[in-house]
């Protein structure tokens, strides 16, 4: 039994060896690296507007009535620049500046008009998105006291004939309910929901969009409603809100703006692209087009002309005497200010202060003042010298009778007498 004890002793210090130098290792912890994202910069968005087609420019006279609906199986255009000139008179009202029905959509020209009568109401045109057409009441003058009265919801759709080679333009595109032609420089087509009474005028400074998401919305809804069909014109609010996601707009920016709600004001303010509107060919008027009836001869399209940007068509003034004055070098440009005198002082050279000179006896003030006086007199003795030499010597008789001899004698004596 001992035998076996002290035969194990060793084998038991080779295993108390090994577990003393075996080492638990703690398990390894994985450590997740996310990988760099890669940064990709998104296109730029190439401003590309939609070229305008000719279009038909017109003054139309309106009636003094609210008149029928019009059933139009496509979209107006997008809005045109039709800048109002100054107020001529008292009381005028901007009308036109919009699309009108009349065998084809034509522009109306805006101009100043006085009301007909007294304490008539200039009423916008209508546009209404109806079951994948468009329903349109042209601008009318609006008697004292009568309220606009939109198409009812059974309303008979009986769609305009077109003039003879008419083409047909897109459908509407945007949600059902009243709306706005497009900015100028949208895809044809596209319309802006707005509210009722709105002038078309107000969408002229937005941005172009190329898809459905435009809208115009009230500052503060002061509608007032006489009942379900029968709604006054929206003439109590004085700014409209034109909002545009990212999305629809053409640049690929969100947009929102305060516009005023007076259709003069609205059509005044820079738009964004500058199609301008044509003016008529003919200043006198035509009538209304009224349903049923066939459209006045329309004159010829124009062209629409799109004017440069305001920046680039401002004329910059030619430099001064360009042609005759010699090349200079100009020194590199400075901040705003001293760029302003670098350049006056390239263009007129400042000369080098001149220090004060001693003066001396030549220089003396009051010698120089004293020379005009010594020698107006030095040439008045001159020339009375030269007269006495001129002169023939009297007799002595001559000398007591002649009076002018005494004279000459008392002249002598002055002039002694002065030296």
């Amino acid at each position: 039994m001992n035998r076996s004890r002290t035969a194990l002793l060793p084998l038991a210090a080779v295993l108390s060896a090994l577990v003393a130098g075996c080492a638990v290792e703690a398990p390894r912890q994985r450590v997740y690296v996310a990988p760099v994202p890669v940064m990709y910069a998104p296109a730029p968005v190439i401003y590309a507007p939609t070229p305008a087609a000719a279009v038909v420019s017109v003054y139309i006279d309106p009636p003094l009535y609210q008149p029928e609906p019009i059933v139009v199986s496509w979209a107006p255009p997008p809005m045109l620049v039709d800048v109002p000139p100054l107020l001529p008179f008292g009381g005028a009202v901007w009308i036109g500046g919009y699309w009108a029905w009349h065998g084809n959509w034509v522009w109306a020209a805006g101009r100043w008009a006085p009301p007909p009568q007294p304490n008539y109401l200039w009423v916008q045109p209508y546009y209404e998105h109806r079951d994948a057409a468009v329903i349109f009441i042209g601008g009318h003058w609006a008697a004292p006291g009568v309220v606009f009265v939109p198409p009812a919801a059974n309303f008979r759709i009986s769609f305009a004939l077109a003039l003879p080679g008419v083409v047909a333009g897109p459908p509407p595109m945007g949600p059902p309910g009243i709306f706005v032609p497009a900015p100028p420089g949208s895809r044809p087509g596209i319309i802006v929901p707005a509210p009722l009474g709105t002038p078309p005028a107000v969408v002229v400074s937005a941005p172009p969009v190329n898809n459905v998401g435009m809208r115009v919305q009230n500052n503060f809804n002061n509608t007032r409603n006489t009942n379900t069909t029968n709604v006054t014109n929206v003439t109590n609010v004085t700014n409209l809100t034109v909002i545009a996601p990212a999305a629809a707009t053409v640049n690929g920016h969100a947009f929102e703006a305060s516009v005023p709600a007076q259709a003069h004001l609205a059509a005044a303010l820079p738009p964004v692209v500058r199609a301008m509107a044509p003016t008529p060919q003919s200043s006198r008027p035509i009538p209304a087009y009224r349903a049923g009836e066939a459209p006045t001869p329309l004159p010829q399209a124009q062209a629409v002309r799109a004017a440069a940007p305001l920046a680039a068509a401002a004329p910059r003034p030619a430099p001064l005497a360009e042609s005759a004055a010699p090349p200079r070098s100009i020194e590199p440009a400075a901040p705003a200010a001293p760029a302003v005198r670098a350049a006056v002082s390239a263009e007129v050279p400042r000369a080098a202060p001149r220090r004060p000179a001693k003066i001396g006896a030549d220089d003396d003030p009051r010698v120089a003042q004293q020379r005009p006086a010594e020698a107006a007199k030095a040439a008045r003795t001159q020339a009375a010298a030269e007269t006495k030499a001129a002169r023939p010597k009297p007799t002595p008789t001559q000398t007591k009778k002649d009076p002018a001899h005494a004279e000459q004698r008392e002249g002598e004596r002055h002039e002694k007498a002065e030296r």
